[in-house]
């Protein structure tokens, strides 16, 4: 497969939507399913659909459709996620316990093996079966068990730092639900999550003053 490496950000967005759908037919033991019957599910255009997966490679025939397990399994090399990428949750407050509450993350291969904190009431417990380590021991641990990606759920006062502590621990991946902007170095990728964001979003596409007929 040869990877479009100036693929845009929308359609990689699109293509992890069409893994969702994918991932459902195939525990439908669908065999087989056409760029028609995707974009009627997804209220998405078939020539749409068929662009986005020229863009990963050609594995489709036209009038035949697409081979799930094939189209499951390009898709997620494409994505980077046909492998285990290990997470740790940087703050277990509310949101870093809700997160490590989720089974879902494991289940697509993302497991939290960790959260780290500073307070010493929660140093010690288990969330989900998930422990809470003292933060000192953040680079030890990191080394030591193969983590891909650190979590921040922490205040903004302090998420730039603990970015540059993920950084040197040799992280590569920052989920950032801060809501503050971080500075990382070009080989660390970040994603940023902010609910205001997408509660205004909503609230825009709600507005009658700009959607009436």
């Amino acid at each position: 497969m040869g990877k479009d490496k100036t693929i845009s950000n929308t359609t990689v967005r699109r293509l992890t939507k069409y893994y969702r759908y994918i991932e459902e037919l195939d525990s439908q033991d669908v065999q087989v399913v056409s760029s028609c019957t995707l974009g009627k599910m997804m209220n998405i255009s078939p020539s749409l659909i068929r662009q986005d997966f020229n863009t990963i490679g050609e594995f489709g025939r036209q009038g035949h459709g697409y081979q799930l397990k094939t189209l499951k399994k390009e898709i997620g090399d494409f994505l980077g996620i046909n492998k285990v990428h290990n997470m740790i949750v940087i703050g277990a407050g509310n949101l870093g316990q809700t997160l490590a509450n989720y089974d879902g993350f494991s289940k697509v291969g993302f497991p939290i093996k960790a959260l780290f904190d500073i307070n010493p009431k929660l140093i010690g417990m288990k969330i989900n079966g998930i422990e809470i380590i003292d933060l000192d021991n953040l680079k030890d641990f990191i080394k030591h068990n193969n983590i891909n990606i650190g979590i921040l759920c922490v205040r903004k006062h302090c998420v730039q730092q603990m970015t540059d502590r993920l950084v040197d621990s040799g992280i590569k991946g920052i989920w950032n639900f801060s809501a503050t902007d971080i500075d990382v170095p070009d080989d660390v990728k970040v994603e940023n999550v902010n609910f205001s964001n997408s509660l205004f979003t909503l609230s825009y596409l709600m507005n009658d003053k700009y959607h009436s007929n």
